[in-house]
């Protein structure tokens, strides 16, 4: 057991009452639905991010992972109705988009030396169910040593109604297609009360955790997530880390958790963005209450570079990576760049005072910087 001096100083502490926590924190003794919302109503966020701080400490010394990776939205057209995207388009529509497959492996060969390829589309009106698995086969095809991460649970679900085929069926043959794991997007907030009011029409909480559970029993990994700042209680946040590791209980497949920041740009809903102070809050509380995930990322292209590299000491252990290309988070307001070079990345981690490691999507280590 760790004294509670080691890691913060009692009489410094601006909110006492997170104090029993912090003991409960240093002892390894799993926090609670209470303990998450004394932590999210506190201010005192850097007792907190240095709680967050131990226990990533705990879990991965002072390394930060990232990879050299590119994402590729296949089409934005979408016959969703979430109140939160901005990235939605109609057919017709300016701006809509519709990859062809030698469109996807053109976008891949202008960047040679990616070792992951991150797949995240809408839910397109017509394209049938072949045509999402001709994109993988001839993505594998082309680069067999390429990992695909691939498509979230809202879309294995879209594919399973298109197809009548279970979900099971549907990830057994992602996986016979080329398929290498699951993103984490889609989960937003699995309050019942959020997604009648913001998507109603989207996959339940349940239907998620389910799709992720089968993808870890067919022995697929994948990422967790979370979309906060729009209209979620606190008290629904804690709820949704507290499902995620209760389904990381039972499955132990989720790799890693990122937490999305909500843009108002360009939506239905509208809204205000979120602020640092939040941010890294939210980073610091899922690292305390996700005991059973070895890594809290953050995405820096929500965060901005400059918060995201501040985040290093708020319980984050990656940074993602170079992305190249990201268009859902741009419709919505993002305003940092859509791609971040190798050596930006290594120069943000080591000065931090962090030691940068490049790596596959498995967290297998590629280089040490």
């Amino acid at each position: 057991m760790t004294n509670i001096e080691e890691v913060i100083v009692p009489e410094l502490v601006e909110d006492k009452e997170i104090i029993p926590i912090a003991e409960k924190v240093l002892s390894g003794e799993r926090l609670n639905f209470e303990d998450g919302v004394k932590l999210f109503k506190s201010n005192d966020l850097l007792t907190i991010g240095r709680l967050a701080d131990f226990v990533n400490r705990k879990k991965n010394g002072n390394f930060v992972y990232f990879i050299v990776n590119r994402h590729i939205n296949l089409t934005n057209l979408c016959k969703g109705t979430c109140k939160f995207c901005a990235f939605r388009k109609r057919k017709g529509e300016k701006g809509a988009e519709e990859l062809t497959v030698d469109e996807v492996l053109k976008k891949i060969e202008e960047f040679k030396n990616i070792s992951e390829v991150h797949i995240v589309s809408g839910l397109h009106p017509e394209w049938n169910y072949e045509y999402y698995f001709q994109v993988i086969k001839e993505i594998k095809r082309s680069f067999p040593d390429l990992h695909v991460q691939a498509f979230t649970a809202e879309e294995i679900d879209h594919l399973s109604r298109i197809s009548g085929k279970e979900i099971k069926q549907v990830i057994s043959e992602l996986i016979e297609a080329g398929v290498d794991s699951l993103p984490g997007g889609g989960a937003e907030v699995f309050s019942e009360r959020v997604r009648k009011k913001l998507c109603p029409q989207k996959l339940s909480a349940q239907r998620y955790l389910e799709i992720h559970k089968t993808a870890h029993r067919l022995g697929l990994r994948s990422n967790a997530s979370i979309l906060y700042g729009h209209i979620e209680t606190l008290e629904e946040r804690v709820d949704h880390l507290l499902k995620l590791r209760e389904a990381q209980d039972e499955t132990g497949g989720f790799q890693a958790f990122l937490s999305f920041a909500y843009h108002p740009k360009n939506t239905e809903l509208g809204g205000n963005f979120t602020t640092g102070f939040d941010d890294l809050k939210m980073l610091s509380v899922a690292r305390l209450l996700l005991d059973n995930f070895s890594h809290i990322r953050a995405f820096w292209i929500m965060l901005g570079e400059k918060l995201a590299q501040v985040s290093l000491h708020f319980g984050v252990n990656d940074l993602d990576g170079t992305v190249v290309e990201e268009s859902i988070t741009k419709s919505a307001g993002a305003e940092s760049s859509s791609f971040m070079p190798k050596q930006r990345l290594i120069k943000l981690i080591k000065e931090a005072g962090k030691i940068p490691v490049e790596r596959d999507t498995t967290y297998n280590p590629l280089k040490l910087y």
